[in-house]
C-alpha cells in the first residue's frame, strides 16, 4: 500500500477541521437562544451549516484523488 498524496492528506485534515468547527458552532448555539439573543444563535447556526457544507465538499474532493 502506498502512502496517500500529501495534498490529499492536507485537504482531508482541513475538511475535518472545518467540519469540527461547524459541529461546535451548531451544538453551542442553544446557549444564545437561552440567553435571549436569538439573532446571534440564528447567525451561528447559519454559519455552522455553511461550514458543514464546505467541509463536506472538501472531504469529498480529497477522497476523489
Amino acid at each position: 500500500m502506498t502512502s496517500p498524496d500529501p495534498l490529499s492528506r492536507r485537504e482531508r485534515l482541513a475538511a475535518l477541521f472545518v467540519l469540527g468547527v461547524a459541529v461546535v458552532l451548531v451544538l453551542s448555539s442553544p446557549t444564545w437562544f437561552g440567553s435571549d439573543r436569538a439573532g446571534v444563535g440564528i447567525a451561528q447556526v447559519v454559519v455552522g451549516v455553511v461550514l458543514a457544507g464546505v467541509g463536506a465538499f472538501l472531504l469529498r474532493r480529497s477522497r476523489a484523488r
